[in-house]
């Protein structure tokens, strides 16, 4: 849900004047210069109807164009979108504004990348897409943890940032929502931290079916049992359908960003069609392969050990789908003949992809 809220612009009242990307819908040359990027999506006109509060009312207290959501996502920076959520917390007037955001969940309000997570089999194949591509989002960074006992969830805000505590719980209370909504059983959390507890405690305890913690790191857990609960909703077909177009998302992202994480997201591009080399990430990245050699020695890489870490990270991935053989990620991989995924996967790991498989099925 908080996904939903991103962008929470402020107004400049000193001035009168708008934030340079407040109410904008940059290219993505212009998103690239931007530093913290939340991105507001469309249908949060749904949500804060389905809340029962006007968006006109909740723009202009924020000092926003009324038909800010009329077209496609809206990219806001961080100060922005924190006094947006503020502007939200006024105009619903209620200290339990997560609760009432959890209560009106429905996926087609959310990201993309979260409603094709909703077609997930299962909560921990959920989390994980979404880990992985959650800086499509925000610039918040998902934590996974996947033990034999539970899985767990926390958030890593970026470095200085103070978001509101409605919104940190709200980031939280979403994967009570997403597990409810896949399984369509009332699942209740094994565990909830948080930094500072909500007023109404026993209205959250109501809904969820647990008490607090207070901690200095956020997080939520579900049992092993809950985390690989089937989804109801799940649908490959769909992520097969988005992946793709989130995976040029994530590259476009990175092209300001060191070689290292340049080659890292244009291979995420390149290995499914075969393209391994030097010369074709070189290519892909307009640069000569002498140069892209250069820059990544001047930060103490190499393309092999990226070319290994990234293979070895997806094949993990992939590794989650069930429905995915050997073969085939071996070549979405890039790898000619599957004997050399399974030379290369013993390498990483000093196993098989199929004991891994069993690992994680297991945690």
């Amino acid at each position: 849900m908080a996904v939903i809220a991103t962008g929470l612009a402020a107004f400049d009242t000193e001035t009168g004047s708008r934030p340079k990307y407040l109410g904008e819908h940059p290219t993505v040359e212009e998103r690239r210069t931007m530093p913290d990027k939340y991105a507001l999506e469309p249908g949060a006109r749904a949500l804060l109807t389905d809340i029962g509060i006007s968006t006109a009312a909740v723009m202009r207290r924020a000092g926003l164009r009324a038909d800010l959501l009329s077209g496609g996502p809206v990219w806001l920076t961080q100060d922005e979108f924190f006094s947006l959520w503020r502007a939200l917390e006024v105009e619903v007037n209620e200290p339990n504004l997560p609760l009432l955001l959890a209560q009106a969940f429905s996926p087609e309000v959310f990201a993309p990348s979260v409603f094709a997570a909703m077609m997930s089999p299962d909560l921990n194949t959920a989390a994980q897409r979404v880990a992985f591509y959650k800086r499509l989002i925000g610039p918040v960074r998902m934590n996974l943890d996947i033990d034999e006992r539970r899985t767990t969830i926390s958030f890593d805000w970026p470095d200085g940032a103070e978001p509101p505590a409605t919104l940190a719980l709200t980031e939280l209370l979403a994967w009570v929502a997403v597990v409810r909504a896949g399984t369509r059983a009332h699942v209740v959390p094994s565990r909830i931290a948080v930094n500072e507890l909500p007023e109404d405690l026993e209205s959250y305890r109501a809904l969820l079916g647990v008490d607090f913690e207070v901690s200095e790191t956020s997080s939520i857990s579900f049992s092993a049992a809950d985390a690989s609960r089937p989804f109801l909703t799940a649908n490959e077909a769909i992520w097969e359908t988005f992946e793709p177009q989130l995976r040029r998302q994530l590259a476009d992202l990175d092209v300001e960003a060191p070689t290292t994480e340049r080659v890292r997201a244009t291979l995420l591009e390149c290995l499914p069609v075969g393209r391994t080399t030097v010369a074709e990430v070189a290519n892909e990245l307009a640069v000569s392969s002498r140069t892209l050699h250069r820059q990544l020695k001047a930060e103490q890489a190499s393309f092999q050990q990226i070319l290994d870490s990234t293979r070895e990270e997806l094949a993990r991935h992939y590794l989650r789908d069930p429905d995915l053989s050997a073969a085939e990620i071996a070549f979405l991989l890039g790898y000619g003949e599957t004997s050399s995924f399974y030379r290369a996967f013993r390498n990483w790991t000093g196993g098989t992809p199929e004991h891994a498989r069993a690992a994680l099925v297991r945690n």
